[in-house]
């Protein structure tokens, strides 16, 4: 059922997010309206995502949320309405938008298609057209500066900021070297937020760093991150992917077992020997020293090591696993 609400905000309200919800002009706050799109196989991995971002596992590939994380963030969020105004019908939404008297520039209005609430073209463009014609202002088809979405969703007609998720991520898949086992950029966005959450300003390592994928997808967006690297060759190709994309060099060629500094979460994605003879001593110690140096981790392995994880200390708060091709990676989220 549609059961989200406006809710008033306090001024001295504590929120558990550490990215606030926004409010409207008359105090309230906005409630969202996301839809995600994932494969078969990726299908834990996003709703660990969602879970780590929005406190919930969506039961759907849609769900409301007062939380807003732009849809950008994620390879799964697809788009995000942060819904103006609600109505049982369409008719309602309208006699709304023409009591506030809502006046826009530059605005274009689409209709959202979403799951199996399906409207042929014809159908998208009257409504699209009825929504346009009753706000004051000059629509803009080409260039908008403000896009509206209009929807229907559980028999509850929704309007409101329409916001897409611009995928430039992609673009990182032309990363000039790679590797055919490392961990995919749309894998490695997605470990990221999962590592960080909603506070971007966390100090971040990738400790066992190989071509610089985490590192990339974390820079990105912002993120204090710095990363090792014990092989020589590989760490000089990882610096030339960053330098690729325009970001530093955050990268240090050498041991991990060494590092003194602490920081809020470490991403490792466990050496199993493929380019460097890595033992069983070796993966172990990586997990110890990640203890030492972090208060969070985030481990992805190809065999469970959870016996390892709680004897170094850690604590194992959630798992899913993500495939690759004939690879297959154990996500374990570690305090």
């Amino acid at each position: 059922m549609f059961r989200l609400t406006p809710i008033k905000m306090k001024t001295n309200t504590k929120l558990a997010y550490s990215v606030k919800p926004k409010v409207n002009i008359k105090g309230l706050i906005k409630p969202y309206f996301y839809t995600i799109k994932y494969a078969l196989d990726e299908e834990n991995l996003c709703k660990m995502e969602m879970k780590t971002l929005f406190n919930k596992i969506p039961c759907k590939k849609h769900f409301f949320s007062y939380h807003h994380v732009s849809p950008s963030r994620s390879p799964f969020l697809k788009e995000c309405i942060s819904i103006m105004y609600t109505g049982n019908t369409l008719e309602d939404i309208v006699h709304q938008i023409t009591t506030d008297k809502l006046s826009l520039d530059k605005f274009k209005v689409s209709y959202v298609n979403y799951g199996d609430e399906i409207l042929h073209l014809d159908e998208r463009r009257k409504i699209e057209y009825l929504i346009g014609m009753n706000i004051n202002g000059e629509a803009e088809m080409q260039y908008p500066e403000l896009l509206l979405a209009i929807t229907k969703v559980h028999d509850k007609w929704i309007l409101g900021e329409y916001e897409l998720n611009e995928s430039k991520w992609h673009l990182h898949n032309r990363k000039p070297y790679s590797y055919s086992n490392a961990l995919g950029v749309k894998a490695s966005r997605a470990i990221v937020n999962i590592a960080v959450s909603n506070n971007l300003k966390l100090k971040v390592i990738d400790p066992c760093c190989g071509i610089g994928t985490v590192l990339v997808e974390a820079l990105s967006q912002g993120i204090d991150i710095i990363g090792y690297e014990l092989n020589p060759l590989i760490a000089e190709n990882a610096k030339k992917n960053l330098e690729h994309f325009g970001y530093e060099n955050v990268i240090t060629t050498g041991d991990m077992n060494t590092i003194t500094d602490k920081f809020d979460v470490a991403i490792i994605d466990l050496p199993y020997g493929l380019f460097s003879p890595t033992t069983l001593k070796d993966q172990v110690d990586i997990i110890n020293s990640a203890r030492k140096i972090s208060n969070r981790l985030v481990i992805l392995t190809f065999e469970n090591m959870d016996r390892y994880l709680l004897a170094s200390g850690f604590n194992i708060v959630d798992r899913c696993d993500v495939s690759k091709g004939k690879f297959k990676r154990f996500v374990t989220i570690c305090e």
